[in-house]
C-alpha cells in the first residue's frame, strides 16, 4: 500500500511540475501562460502535503504531524488559487468581456476560503480532522468549483480540447468532498484522493495539448 501510493504521489508531483515548466516554455498567449502557472501551483502546492506524507511512511523517529497539517493548509490555499486561474483561463480562451459580478464572486469566495483556512480551529499543527471545520472551510471552495465547472460546461462545445474540462472538475470535487469532510472519521475515504489526482492529471494533459497545438480547434 505505502509503496504504491508513494510511487503514485512522486510521479504525479514530477509530472505536474515538469509539465508546468514545459507549458510555460511553449505558451504563446495569456491562456497558455496561465495554464503553465496553474500546473506549477498545483504541483508545488501539493508537494507541501505529499512529500511529508511519503516521508512519514519511510522515515522513522520523526514526528511529521505538524508538517502534514501545514502541508494540508498550503494545499488548501493553492488549490483555491488553481481555480481562480481556471476562471481566468476561460476568459482568455474565449476573449469574453469580463463579468464583474462573477469576478467579484470568484474573488470573494477565494478570500473567504483563505480566511476560513487560517482559523485556529482547523488545528493544522495537530493535523486536525474536525468534520465541522472540514465542512465550513470547504463550503466557499465547493461553490467556487461549481461556478468554474458551470462556466466550462457552457463552453463545452466551443473547442473540442476543452469539452471535458467541466467533467474533470466535477469529478475532482465529488472525490474530494468526502475526504475533506469525513476522512478523519473514516480514514479509508482518503483513497478517494487518488482518483481526484487523476482528474488533475487529465486537466494538465489538456493544458499540454493546448500549448502543443497553437491553431484553433472547433
Amino acid at each position: 500500500m505505502k509503496y504504491g501510493e508513494s510511487a503514485f504521489d512522486i510521479l504525479y508531483l514530477a509530472f505536474a511540475i515538469v509539465s508546468g515548466c514545459v507549458i510555460l516554455r511553449r505558451a504563446r498567449d495569456a491562456a497558455g501562460r496561465k495554464m503553465g502557472l496553474a500546473a506549477l501551483i498545483l504541483g508545488c502546492g501539493d508537494a507541501f502535503h505529499l512529500v511529508p506524507r511519503v516521508l512519514n511512511y519511510f522515515v522513522t523517529g520523526v514526528n511529521w504531524t505538524a508538517a502534514l497539517g501545514v502541508g494540508k493548509l498550503v494545499t488548501s490555499i493553492t488549490m483555491t488559487v488553481f481555480y481562480v486561474l481556471m476562471y481566468r483561463i476561460r476568459q482568455d480562451l474565449w476573449a469574453e468581456k469580463e463579468n464583474r459580478g462573477m469576478t467579484a464572486a470568484v474573488w470573494g469566495l477565494t478570500l473567504l476560503r483563505t480566511v476560513l483556512c487560517l482559523f485556529p480551529q482547523n488545528a493544522w499543527l495537530e493535523n486536525g480532522s474536525d468534520p465541522l471545520w472540514g465542512t465550513i472551510r470547504n463550503i466557499p471552495f465547493v461553490i467556487l468549483g461549481a461556478l468554474v465547472c458551470l462556466l466550462y460546461f457552457r463552453k463545452r462545445g466551443e473547442d473540442r480540447r476543452f469539452r471535458l474540462v467541466w467533467l474533470y472538475i466535477l469529478l475532482s470535487f465529488l472525490f474530494y468532498i468526502p475526504v475533506a469532510v469525513a476522512a478523519g472519521l473514516l480514514p479509508i475515504l482518503g483513497m478517494l484522493m487518488l482518483p481526484k489526482t487523476v482528474c488533475y492529471i487529465l486537466l494538465i494533459l489538456v493544458f499540454l495539448r493546448y500549448t502543443r497545438q497553437e491553431i484553433p480547434a472547433v
